[in-house]
């Protein structure tokens, strides 16, 4: 492995329900557009807890309020190894703006995440932790 990146991602909570956002993976699929979470990468010498509110302020307009760590994960694509956090992360407004590389949001339940989320380990990771919290 010749290079490692972390990856934050902020599920964002506002009472009872979660924001969902849809954004473009990749042309060659059949569904190039994919209902997920927010996420990014945390720059070189930035810390992640910092890097989450950016990338959830840049993305959707909205100011974390609370935030922790739910659960961590990790992968490798050919000779790079990536490092995630989820982090749940509180939110007061509902009003989002997206930015351009986002489709659509929507604001869900727990028990609809299945009908939106498509990715399995994904689902998993969520379904495990948010009757925790």
């Amino acid at each position: 492995m010749n290079d490692t990146r972390i990856v934050v991602k902020g599920i964002i909570k506002r009472g009872d329900k979660y924001l969902l956002i849809k954004k473009w993976y990749d042309d060659r699929i059949n569904e190039p557009y994919q209902w997920e979470f927010v996420d990014g990468y945390v720059a070189i010498g930035d810390s992640p807890d910092d890097a989450v509110d950016q990338i959830v302020s840049d993305k959707t307009y909205l100011l974390v309020q609370n935030k922790k760590i739910l659960y961590t994960w990790s992968y490798q694509v050919g000779d790079t190894g990536y490092v995630g956090l989820a982090y749940l992360c509180e939110v007061e407004s509902d009003i989002v703006i997206l930015s351009e590389e986002i489709q659509e949001y929507r604001w869900v339940n727990p028990e609809e995440f299945p009908d939106y989320i498509t990715n399995h380990a994904i689902l998993r990771d969520v379904q495990r932790v948010i009757g925790n919290e």
